[in-house]
């Protein structure tokens, strides 16, 4: 055979789209096809053995109606498109979904119209009942609740609600969702074909499931009536109430049902009752209300009648199925049930494991930190014992310095004793140079005084002189005749009267001054040795005595000094004598008494009394350049103790009283006037 004879055998055909409650199928159908080869065909794809309850559902018109089974498809009023469209629902309901929805297919085709047709409000719910179907189709869809996978916010996205209980109640979507999930978390165990039955169970006892609505009317003019075809029978309801008919007929009590154009009669099974007629808008709701009628009353019929074999067969397969399923829920179940214990298991294992691993940390972590704890200890037994070690160190230097402590304390009671002896002695040593100074004082007065008329002799003298010269002068030019050798006599009788006058005084002044220059530079270099050896050990006193508490002492003594002072000749108190005696006194005295040959005070007074008339005058250059000048200032150096006299003038006789003075202290005290100040 030729391709060509191929190509003009085969048959000419259209394009059909049909539509599920949740898929599109395309099919390519004969030309000459009828209604039920096309709806065959469906069932054939869908796997549906019930197809009694559906049908293929199109819209001409604005008016939906449905596909008849024994004509050609061509040949009905179909819309004249592209593929053609079809909507593949559920033409007759059920009077008990539990009954006779044997197959899971028919099941679930009936949810999803039955749950559509309550979101669009084409059968009333109350809220209520709508919040518990929508907890069995979310258990349907998503299976047990779990807290850990459902979390809030996942069925933000999904239609659960009819929009009329949304707007009825001002709430959230997230209190619908809360509301939802507390019924939700109740379905637990719940499998999900079961959930879908529980909805339909729930869905068939409303008022408005299965009822199939048409606006009709008692006469020609007015449309004031609903006629509801379902599967227990015909009813009719006024216009504003579609939950309680005014009137029904069920099928057992319906004789006949005929129309005729527009005019629609029902009459009865009893002859006797009155026969309903009623006339609708159009002739094709006639017929679509006679065809909803005759396949209600089939069902009807059928469901009182003894089941064929294939309804027999079908439903074995479905009480097989559904032990089946029952079985392997049970099964399932159980295994959840020992895989939830296994879990919990797993995870008491998990957890004692973690708890034992923790243990063990810990347990290490203690083991880790006795030894550091021991290893602590001992470091700090090696530290105790070397501190141990440091104590009895520090304590046996502690003992040392103890005993060296109280040897410095002996030493220091002896050397206290000593310096108040000292102290004592300085008293004595001030009071006698006090005393001293008043009988060198007086002494003075008396050379003033022998000086006063050894000068007023020396003028008597003088004046004696000149007036023997006088005689002289006169008798020479009274008596020419006397020759030069009486001349001579005379002038060397005024020349030893001259001599005399002058030697008696300068004898007696310088016997004193040579003497006591002599003693001078023999005590003095005695003095200045001591003295050398009293310096350094006033040094190392001079941090001692700052804390043995005597400066106040000393205080009292330089002031019983300063009002001995008092007592001392004026002209020492002119020069400021006493304030320099005061600074010099603040300076501590040697702790070691002199030697017999210097020490002093001196009780031997004689020794103090110096005989001038013995004296021979031998001066040094240092005191000779001051004796009758008096021009500088002069320094008296006593016991270390320097007295400074401002610039005045002298005169011999004041020089001298001045070294009487200075030297009447002692004999061993040394007397330097210096003119270099």
């Amino acid at each position: 055979m030729s391709i060509r004879g191929l190509k003009k055998k085969q048959p000419k055909t259209f394009k059909v789209k049909v539509i599920t409650m949740d898929a599109e199928m395309e099919f390519s159908c004969e030309m000459k096809w009828k209604g039920k080869d096309l709806f065959d065909l469906v069932c054939r794809a869908l796997g549906l053995r019930e197809t009694w309850f559906f049908g293929l559902q199109y819209t001409i018109k604005g008016m939906y109606t449905w596909l008849k089974m024994d004509k050609k498809v061509l040949d009905q009023e179909i819309p004249k498109e592209d593929p053609v469209s079809f909507r593949f629902l559920a033409k007759f309901y059920p009077e008990k979904v539990e009954e006779e929805l044997l197959q899971e297919i028919t099941q679930h085709l009936f949810f999803l119209q039955v749950k559509k047709q309550i979101l669009d409000e084409e059968i009333y719910c109350s809220p209520e009942a709508t919040v518990l179907l929508a907890s069995y189709a979310v258990q349907a869809k998503y299976g047990d609740y779990d807290p850990n996978f459902h979390e809030p916010g996942f069925l933000a996205q999904e239609e659960l609600l009819p929009k009329r209980v949304l707007r009825q109640y001002q709430m959230t979507a997230d209190m619908w969702e809360e509301k939802i999930s507390a019924w939700y978390a109740e379905h637990r165990g719940i499998a999900r074909d079961e959930a879908k039955m529980n909805y339909l169970k729930i869905a068939q006892d409303l008022e408005m499931y299965g009822v199939n609505y048409f606006p009709i009317a008692q006469n020609k003019s007015d449309t004031d009536l609903l006629l509801g075809v379902d599967a227990k029978g015909i009813h009719v309801y006024s216009i504003n109430n579609r939950f309680s008919p005014n009137k029904s007929f069920e099928w057992s009590g319906i004789r006949n049902i005929s129309y005729s154009e527009k005019e629609l009669t029902i009459k009865p099974l009893d002859k006797k009752a009155e026969v309903f007629k009623f006339f609708s808008s159009q002739l094709k709701v006639n017929k679509l209300i006679l065809q909803l009628c005759i396949g209600n009353h089939d069902l009807f019929m059928r469901r009182r009648k003894v089941d064929s074999i294939e309804i027999q067969q079908m439903k074995a397969q479905a009480r097989e199925e559904k032990a089946r399923k029952k079985m392997e829920t049970q099964r399932l179940a159980r295994e959840k049930q020992l895989r939830e214990e296994a879990e919990r298991a797993k995870e008491e294992l998990e957890r004692r494991l973690f708890q034992m691993e923790d243990e063990a940390r810990q347990a290490n972590e203690a083991l880790l930190r006795s030894q550091e704890t021991a290893e602590l200890l001992a470091e700090k037994a090696q530290i105790a014992e070397e501190e141990a070690k440091l104590l009895a160190q520090n304590a046996a230097e502690a003992e040392q310095e103890r005993q060296r402590l109280e040897i410095t304390a002996l030493k220091t009671k002896e050397e206290k004793r000593l310096m108040e002896q000292k102290m004592r002695e300085t008293e004595l040593i001030a009071v006698k140079l006090v005393k001293e100074s008043d009988r060198r004082a007086k002494e003075a007065e008396h050379l003033k005084q022998d000086l006063h008329e050894a000068r007023e002799a020396e003028r008597k003298a003088k004046q004696k002189l000149l007036d023997v010269t006088k005689l002289n002068y006169l008798h020479v030019a009274r008596y020419p005749h006397h020759s030069p050798a009486d001349t001579r006599d005379v002038n060397f009788d005024k020349g030893s009267v001259k001599m005399d006058l002058k030697d008696v005084d300068l004898k007696r002044l310088s016997f004193e001054i040579e003497r006591e220059r002599l003693d001078y530079l023999e005590k003095s270099k005695k003095f200045e040795d001591r003295l050398k050896e009293l310096k350094s050990e006033i040094h190392a006193l001079k941090l001692e005595e700052k804390q043995t508490g005597l400066y106040s002492h000393w205080n009292e003594v330089l002031g019983s000094l300063d009002r001995s002072i008092g007592n001392a000749p004026s002209w020492m108190k002119t020069f400021g004598v006493g304030d320099l005696l005061d600074t010099n006194l603040r300076k501590p005295f040697p702790a070691y008494p002199l030697n017999a040959t210097s020490s002093w005070p001196c009780t031997n007074k004689s020794q103090h009394t110096v005989p001038v008339e013995k004296s021979t005058f031998q001066t040094n250059t240092l005191v000779a350049s001051n004796v009758g000048t008096g021009t500088r200032k002069q320094i008296i150096k006593v016991m270390g103790f320097i007295f400074i006299f401002p610039k005045c003038e002298f005169s011999a006789c004041e020089s001298k009283e001045l070294i009487a003075w200075a030297s009447s202290f002692h004999p061993t005290l040394p007397v330097l006037l210096n003119p270099k100040l």
